[in-house]
């Protein structure tokens, strides 16, 4: 027997209309938000990040690919690991596809890490992804978006992210400086997420994920958006199917794996 509530038609109908006033009302929200964030003001780009793709080094601008827009996902790849961070790859398995259609409405992707080319490649192979992936390896662009952070400001709570500066982490194996990724009733997710990158927890978030957005004005690249931790939700497309599945997101720890780790031991 179910232990959740029951109904007739009827009963759902009712419910369903109310629950329908709240999600239009979520909606038009979402709408006003959007525009403010086109609303933010530009900040020129001055510094000449140089980035690695398979066509060779390019500025950023060259990521443009002749669009005058730029979406960037910074995902988590740093040198030391071995594969990708399995949150971000369940990310980029949702936008694989839509690179096509960004790109036919001026508006160029590329996904951005800190790992050596080759190794990204190596890897996005294995995944069967098609979107643009660029080594920031050699340049300071990781560092400048607030998604990568230095042995030393980890250990001495210097670093800001998400818009918030983070205390010491003096406990890596509690992963308690990471409050924002811990699930409820899980213990050590972080730690889990850091193995399957095969790191330890703090070489694992010494790189966070985030999405940036920018522009370009008669040769002038701008910045002009970032998000970090969960303001990704919107983008984690797996979150939006499951927020309206009977169980919702049903978690009490990380259960989501690389999607060619799925009933491997």
């Amino acid at each position: 027997m179910t232990m959740h509530a029951t109904g007739t038609r009827k009963d759902w109908l009712a419910a369903r209309l109310s629950l329908l006033e709240q999600e239009k009302e979520l909606t038009r929200r979402s709408d006003e938000i959007a525009a403010r964030r086109q609303e933010l003001p530009w900040v020129k780009v001055e510094k000449d990040y140089r980035l690695e793709t398979e066509h060779g080094v390019v500025p950023l601008s060259g990521l443009f690919k002749g669009r005058s827009q730029l979406l960037v996902y910074h995902f988590m790849f740093g040198p030391d690991y071995t594969a990708g961070c399995p949150s971000c790859s369940s990310i980029a398995d949702g936008f694989n596809g839509i690179a096509v259609h960004l790109e036919n409405h001026d508006v160029a992707f590329s996904a951005i890490s800190r790992a050596p080319l080759e190794k990204l490649q190596e890897f996005k192979r294995r995944m069967g992804w098609t979107f643009d992936w660029a080594s920031s390896a050699n340049s300071d662009f990781n560092h400048d978006f607030n998604v990568w952070f230095t042995p030393d400001e980890q250990s001495s709570g210097k670093i800001e992210y998400n818009y918030r500066r983070e205390p010491p982490m003096l406990d890596a194996q509690a992963g308690k400086t990471i409050q924002q990724w811990e699930l409820r009733g899980s213990e050590g997710p972080v730690e889990l997420m850091a193995s399957m990158t095969g790191t330890d927890i703090a070489t694992y978030t010494r790189d966070r994920p985030g999405v940036s957005a920018f522009a370009m004005q008669d040769g002038d690249v701008y910045h002009t958006y970032s998000s970090y931790a969960r303001g990704l939700d919107g983008l984690w497309g797996m979150y939006q199917w499951l927020d309206r599945a009977p169980l919702g997101r049903n978690e009490t720890g990380v259960w989501w794996k690389h999607h060619d780790r799925y009933g491997a031991n």
